[in-house]
């Protein structure tokens, strides 16, 4: 899982520190549709539409 290229560019790469913000579930917007994106009590990611 090393890897984090896309052909030869660098993936761009974001910590879910910064991007949760000190709050455990947060919603993104992505093509007019919401996703929530939260911490369970097991400290996993979970993706949500």
């Amino acid at each position: 899982m090393g890897d984090t290229s896309i052909g030869s560019a660098p993936m761009p790469r974001v910590s879910a520190e910064a991007l949760m913000q000190n709050t455990r579930e947060i919603v993104i917007e992505y093509q007019g549709s919401d996703y929530r994106l939260r911490i369970t009590s097991n400290n996993k990611l979970i993706l949500t539409k």
